[in-house]
């Protein structure tokens, strides 16, 4: 079933929200500011990809071909969405450097 406009545009803006807001809360309590942006793509690795996380070191070279192949075979709409919530992790790495240079400590 191919997906419309208006759930890609609305399934964007949840990942960018989603990941903005999960980066913004660990930059806060962990005080890392580009700890999501560098999470991110294992999380990512683990929505798409079917294989067991521990295979990527058990079987590393199957492991890793089965992840080409399916990043190959995505849909443009899911790359978008998948696109966005990287967009938001970078966004809440650098709203975080952002505040920290106009003085807020806590950030």
């Amino acid at each position: 079933m191919p997906m419309t406009v208006p759930v890609l545009l609305i399934s964007m803006l949840l990942f960018f929200v989603l990941f903005y807001g999960i980066g913004f809360l660990l930059n806060m309590l962990l005080r890392m500011t580009w700890i999501m942006a560098v999470i991110y793509p294992i999380i990512a690795i683990l929505i798409v990809d079917k294989v067991r996380f521990t295979e990527y070191f058990t079987a590393p070279s199957a492991s890793f071909s089965s992840l080409g192949e399916v990043i190959s075979h995505l849909a443009p709409a899911d790359m978008l969405i998948l696109g966005s919530g990287l967009v938001g992790a970078i966004a809440a790495g650098l709203t975080m450097r952002y505040l920290r240079k106009k003085g807020y400590r806590m950030f």
